[in-house]
This record gives structure tokens, sequence and C-alpha cells, in this order.
């Protein structure tokens, strides 16, 4: 309740003192909120700086060839293993309003797992009636998590087959919350809850290298 009450007095000192441009942002935030999402494509794939297609027949942990990659190898011994990769996002806006953000916080889940989490700080602009825009964004994680928990381990390695563009990989979902924030009066206000959608990632998804 408090937090709550924080928010709104917030919002009301903003709006006291910005007039109708606090209300353009809201309305724009909310229209962002209405929008529809979807993954188009994943490029730009590296685990501990290796293109991941070089990886195409690796079918458990155990083939993860460690004398060949000694990046891998070294990542694995400091337990830092950077997966780096880019993901390309589809927003559409059905809404007759305007949508836009300054500020989006996105987390990403493997199965329950939370593997990538950040904000895009930029403005995105989503016009209604329009051809979907594409949002690219970059994501970092240290995988060794993954690789070092039995119960990630087998989904790890699914989504390194899914993410080398292998055409009979098993698709990998990725659950994807994100959610819109606002600077009112230099006050960070979230937008209440996380949008969610999922989407199986597939090979046909993959492309090149940037």
């Amino acid at each position: 309740m408090k937090k709550h009450f924080w928010l709104a007095a917030i919002v009301l000192v903003a709006a006291v003192m910005t007039g109708c441009g606090v209300g353009k942002q809201v309305s724009e935030a909310k229209a962002f909120g209405d929008c529809k999402y979807d993954i188009a494509s994943v490029d730009s794939v590296y685990l501990a700086g290796i293109d991941i297609r070089e990886f195409r027949n690796v079918k458990s942990f155990n083939d993860f060839d460690l004398a060949r990659y000694p990046g891998l190898a070294m990542g694995l011994l400091r337990k830092n293993v950077p997966l780096d990769l880019r993901v390309n996002v589809d927003i559409t806006n059905p809404t007759r309003k305007r949508a836009a953000i300054n500020q989006l916080e996105y987390k990403v889940l493997l199965s329950e797992s939370e593997i990538f989490n950040g904000y895009l700080s930029q403005l995105i602009e989503v016009l209604p009636g329009t051809s979907p825009t594409r949002v690219p964004v970059s994501l970092k994680t240290n995988a060794y998590h993954l690789i070092s928990n039995d119960k990630t381990r087998d989904q790890f390695v699914n989504m390194i087959l899914s993410l080398t563009g292998k055409s009979d990989a098993k698709p990998t979902k990725f659950v994807v919350k994100v959610r819109p924030t606002l600077d009112l009066a230099g006050k960070q206000v979230n937008y209440p809850g996380y949008i969610t959608f999922e989407k199986e990632i597939t090979s046909q998804m993959i492309t090149g290298s940037r």
C-alpha cells in the first residue's frame, strides 16, 4: 500500500510541475503496454567468444571439445563463460495512439531459469497502423551457472543447438518479460507489472553473424 501511495504521489507532483507533458508520457507508455511483441530473428551468437555455429555437432555437454576451444576451457575454469547474442524484437501497435518509452527493462527465461536481464535505454517509438517496429536487443550473460547446474545443463545444450541453426535441433522456448519505465520529475516509475510473451527459437530464425 505504501509503495502504491509513493508512486501516486510522484505522479501527482510531476503532473503539477510539468502539466500535460506527464499525461502524454503516461498515455504513450500505456499504449506501449498494449502493443504486441514477437521475436523475429536471432543473430551474432557467441559462446566464450566462439561463433556458436561451430558447435553444430554437439549433442550433449560431453561433446564440447575443450582441447579445441581453449577459451571455453578457460571460461569453465574461471567460472565465467560469456554468452552473447542479439535478439531482434518486432513490436506492433494495435491501438490508435502513439506508443513510446525511453527505457525498457527486460528479462529472458529458459524454462524457469532467468538467463538474461537488463535495461534498454533509448527512445522506442511505435506508431499505430504501421508495420512492426524492429528493435535489436543485445543480450549478455555468464552461462557458467547454466552449465554447472544439473537442472539446466540439458536445456542449455538444447538452446545451444537451436542457436547454431542446426535444422534438426529441438526448438528452445524463451519466456520474455518486458516492463516500460518512465522518468517523471527525475523519478523512475515502473509500468505496473511485466508484459510477458513466449517464443520458440527455431533454426529458421537464426541469421548470420555480425
